[in-house]
């Protein structure tokens, strides 16, 4: 790989990855390896969290296409292996969350991925990109449950945040693009498109009812968190990488800030 042509994305938009497609590995060893150390390295690159948590979906059954898709990830790191978090002091210590969902995005179970980036004054400090556990039969439930992934560690955060004797004044904000979620997470009357939202995910209400959490709108060209719930294109990805505030360590220790 040392000689291999870079990549500006860590993951092909077509075609969406599968159980089904290719052929079976004889020995998965090395993909395993691979896959299992890209997980650490997610840690301090949220730009690979999705195509990393695609992978590691199909370590029991790997096949020639996911190797594939494993070795193009590894040129994308090959071409921005000085990359990493920018952080830098700021005095509006606010709590801004990006909540997104692909809605039936994989094709051998249609469950939806969910993701989410919680920025805390102007520098990232939390991401997840993570596969639903049920299927959601709308892309509302897809969103709400996405929302309330998202509600649950901003509540985390405010709690440790408390505990090393800050709390913010403000309530966090939580973006979404999807309306009909927003909707749901302030309209308390049920009709038959929305019964079937599990009651459990409720508790986004209690939140804004506490003045803890504000839910906004986000035009979906601006939904950074779109980055960890699907693959992208050449200029959808850079431009949201843009906002991940992920520097080349060289001049980012030049400017006087802290990469990681």
């Amino acid at each position: 790989m040392l000689d291999s042509k870079p990549c500006h994305t860590p993951m092909a938009t077509t075609p969406n990855l599968s159980r089904s497609m290719g052929e079976v590995l004889p020995s998965s060893k090395e993909y395993h390896q691979v896959v299992g150390a890209l997980q650490y390295l997610t840690l301090t690159r949220p730009d690979i969290a999705f195509a990393v948590n695609k992978l590691a979906q199909f370590l029991h059954c790997a096949t020639d296409i996911h190797w594939q898709a494993c070795k193009r990830l590894l040129r994308y790191l090959q071409g921005t292996s000085n990359s990493g978090l920018w952080l830098r002091p700021s005095a509006a210590l606010s709590i801004q969350c990006y909540s997104d969902s692909d809605w039936t995005g994989c094709p051998d179970d249609c469950r939806s991925t969910s993701g989410y980036l919680v920025y805390f004054g102007g520098n990232l400090i939390s991401w997840s990109s993570k596969k639903q556990p049920n299927v959601a039969r709308s892309s509302t439930e897809s969103e709400y449950k996405a929302l309330a992934n998202a509600t649950a560690e901003l509540m985390w955060l405010r709690t440790l945040l408390r505990e090393i004797g800050y709390l913010p004044l403000q309530p966090a904000t939580l973006w979404c693009d999807n309306m009909s979620a927003i909707y749901l997470t302030s309209n308390p009357i049920f009709h038959a498109l929305t019964k079937h939202v599990e009651i459990d995910y409720h508790f986004i209400r209690d939140q804004i009812r506490h003045e803890t959490v504000q839910i906004r709108f986000t035009k979906i060209s601006d939904q950074i968190a779109d980055i960890l719930t699907k693959p992208l294109g050449h200029i959808l990805f850079s431009s949201h990488l843009r906002k991940l505030r992920l520097r080349n360590s060289a001049a980012s220790l030049e400017g006087g800030s802290i990469s990681i």
